[in-house]
């Protein structure tokens, strides 16, 4: 038995080992991590799924018709303190318009809640990226994505917001209306797709363009209608401050943030110094998108510059939301070919975990940028001469 599984794993494709091998660490850390903890408690104080208290309180809050408990930072945590006991602080930082989808979970205690929803998120991220890989041998590196381990532990919305994406580019040429709806719903995240309508405008895609905007209006005008017309006021008055304090003074997570500006807040810049850092990978991001949607281009290529352009732009994005970057690099594995490319490839694959384990050494902004350049350029040499082979 030994000897021929030995054998059968020298046989298999670097990216089967990668794969098998990210997934057996993944394994093991939730075995240890959950053996230690005491639900719904972890072994450091936190509630098991950590961010997702948040989408649960929020269902909770939208079926006992008291959203607005939602935006009192004190009370919300008092109100946590009183279910869980002691823990440490939260805040409910999404847009109003999340909890359209999230009140089904206020049905379930806790810890089920956790169960349905880590389920639901992952079963829709896998779904979506089977829809639009051809080469299932690649689907491994969607499947245990480091990112993917940091989504499920940290209990947030990654799965849900690649689901969205993937399906997003599946249907932007076939179904643009169905694409439109995709990119509308991300809303709850609008910082993700900012440069979305970019490409859409400079690819000439106007019904995906417009089916995107009458979403957005729509989730807009419903939350209002379903939780009262102040529901916009009120979060723009009372959450926003607190995540522009978060964004400024915050420091518990800067490594899980590989944008210029946490970067830069990580080697001790104030807010302004760390925005005007901030501002050349802004620069550099927005001119790859417009030189890649200006023409047209290899499909794989542009859907890899759009969505990491989008998080060279940003200044607050976390590790959690890159769990899209598993399958990027699915997509991308192809077009990668030599050894050192293939190395540039895994390094930014399992990016989100070795930001948190290298501490207060702020590469990840630039290695994101350097990944950037590598694909514009790559966009430079050839037509779609893998696409038709990945993209269904």
């Amino acid at each position: 038995m030994g000897p021929l599984n030995l054998a059968r794993l020298r046989g298999l494709g670097l990216e089967a080992r990668l794969s098998l091998v990210a997934g057996v660490l993944i394994a093991g850390f939730f075995l240890i991590y959950l053996v230690q903890s005491k639900p719904p408690l972890d072994q450091y104080g936190y509630v098991l799924g950590r961010d997702f208290v948040n989408s649960w309180m929020g269902a909770r809050a939208v079926l006992a018709g008291n959203v607005p408990s939602l935006f009192h930072l004190q009370g919300y945590n008092q109100a946590l303190i009183n279910l869980f006991g002691p823990m440490p602080p939260h805040n409910w930082s999404y847009p109003p318009v999340l909890l359209l989808f999230l009140w089904p979970l206020g049905f379930f205690p806790y810890l089920a809640a956790l169960a349905l929803w880590s389920v639901a998120g992952y079963g829709a991220y896998i779904g979506a990226a089977r829809a639009f890989c051809a080469d299932k041998r690649l689907l491994g590196f969607a499947a245990v994505a480091p990112a993917a381990g940091i989504c499920l532990f940290s209990g947030q919305n990654g799965f849900f917001t690649a689901a969205l994406l993937i399906l997003f580019f599946r249907f932007w040429d076939e179904r643009p209306w169905l694409a439109g709806l995709c990119l509308g719903l991300m809303l709850y995240k609008p910082h993700l797709v900012v440069l979305f309508p970019l490409a859409l405008v400079l690819s000439g895609r106007w019904k995906v363009f417009l089916a995107a905007g009458i979403t957005v209006v729509a989730l807009i005008l419903l939350t209002a209608l379903v939780f009262g017309h102040s529901i916009w006021s009120d979060y723009v008055r009372l959450v926003m401050p607190v995540q522009k304090g978060v964004l400024e003074t915050g420091t518990g997570f800067l490594t899980m943030m590989p944008t210029g500006y946490m970067n830069a807040r990580m080697l001790g810049a104030g807010p302004h110094l760390a925005q005007q850092i901030q501002m050349p990978f802004t620069l550099i991001a927005l001119a790859a998108v417009i030189w890649t949607f200006i023409k047209k281009r290899d499909a794989v290529l542009s859907i890899a510059v759009l969505v990491t352009a989008s998080f060279v732009v940003t200044p607050y994005a976390f590790d959690y939301d890159m769990v899209v970057f598993g399958w990027v690099i699915a997509l991308l594995w192809p077009y990668f070919e030599s050894r050192w490319e293939k190395v540039f490839l895994v390094v930014i694959w399992t990016l989100p975990v070795w930001i948190i384990a290298i501490g207060a050494i702020p590469v990840s902004a630039p290695l994101m940028a350097a990944f950037l350049a590598v694909l514009v350029q790559k966009t430079k040499r050839g037509g779609d001469r893998l696409s038709a082979a990945l993209i269904l």
